[in-house]
């Protein structure tokens, strides 16, 4: 069996540890974002975790503040921890034209190798 490259991200809190398992191929369920007027397409869905990722370029290129520090520490699959940049608390998306507030870890732009630039865990 060939196994398929993953990306596991670990969210450690004193009171809760959260994981989210990213596959990378082209079988992932994607789907399309706006933030503000930006349209971001193939965003990752990920219904195991409550985890949203946002990398720093897009960040840049919308022109989101700086964001806020956290507690957080994230490991990926290769147990390496990444250092984060922050996180953005209440950053106002819209998913098929229904508007949702949602919190946004953002990370650097090469932890993941990929041409994913968000992903979206369930609400």
């Amino acid at each position: 069996m060939i196994s398929k490259p993953s990306v596991t991200i670990v969210i450690k809190t004193p009171s809760k540890v959260d994981t989210a398992t990213i596959e990378v191929d082209n079988q992932m369920e994607v789907i399309q974002v706006q933030v503000g007027k930006h349209i971001v397409e193939d965003v990752l869905l990920n219904g195991g975790t409550s985890v949203n990722i946002i990398i720093e370029n897009l960040k840049t290129k919308f022109g989101l503040p700086k964001p806020r520090p956290t507690p957080y520490h994230l490991k990926m699959v290769d147990q390496n921890m990444t250092k984060h940049l922050g996180i953005f608390r209440n950053l106002r998306i819209h998913i098929h034209g229904i508007p949702y507030v949602a919190t946004f870890i953002v990370l650097q732009n090469n932890v993941v190798d990929s041409n994913y630039f968000m992903l979206l865990g369930k609400p």
